[in-house]
């Protein structure tokens, strides 16, 4: 029996050491510990899938919680039901210890970790779509502030008008005139185009 552990940060600025000293008091061998740095709205992370590849019959996974697995109600289900069922992995969830399938193999231990198992998905899944209520929420009130996103404009430089006039008149080519304006040549076009409607 080989033992693993999952470990599941949102994004790269987040810290993953909680969950990672939860597995070093539990003695899991550092090699048989995944991370993944992205999102739990899906299984499509590339440490999670390295672990299952190399997961066998009577392993056993460890995991802090359940929202660590992931955030998607069908698919925690589902992934469950692959690791537990089809792979015959065992797994414990740390912060719910009526998640643990190595005890209650009976009829009334699965029915319990089942139930226990769905609700917390559920609450999973409600979370993620609550964490993106409120983003949207977040940046509505921003805008609605006058907060700007994304990168300011560049102004347009001194030389841009005789610049636009010679590239317009073919006297110079679409790149020439973005180096002579110290642009990139997509950006050139862009303000040709928005100057031209301007004017």
């Amino acid at each position: 029996m080989n033992v693993y552990g999952y470990v599941r940060v949102s994004s790269r600025d987040q810290n993953e050491n909680r969950q990672l000293f939860a597995l070093y008091e539990l003695s899991v061998p550092m090699e048989n510990v995944f991370v993944d740095k992205q999102s739990g709205k899906d299984f499509d992370r590339p440490a999670y899938r390295r672990m299952v590849n190399r997961m066998e019959r009577n392993d056993l996974l460890y995991i802090k919680s359940i929202d660590r697995l992931g955030r998607n109600y069908g698919e925690i289900l589902e992934q469950w039901r692959i690791l537990t069922k089809e792979k015959g992995v065992d797994i414990v969830v740390l912060d719910m210890p009526l998640l643990d399938t190595r005890r209650g193999k009976d009829l009334m231990g699965t029915f319990l970790s089942d139930i226990v198992l769905q609700v917390l998905s559920f609450v999973a899944e409600n979370e993620r779509m609550n964490i993106r209520q409120r983003q949207a929420e977040g940046i509505a009130a921003a805008k609605a502030r006058g907060v700007k996103f994304g990168r300011p404009a560049l102004s347009y430089p001194d030389n841009f008008q005789s610049i636009h006039h010679d590239w317009r008149q073919k006297k110079i080519t679409l790149r020439q005139a973005a180096d002579a304006c110290g642009m990139p040549v997509g950006t050139f076009y862009g303000k040709a185009r928005k100057f031209e409607n301007s004017v």
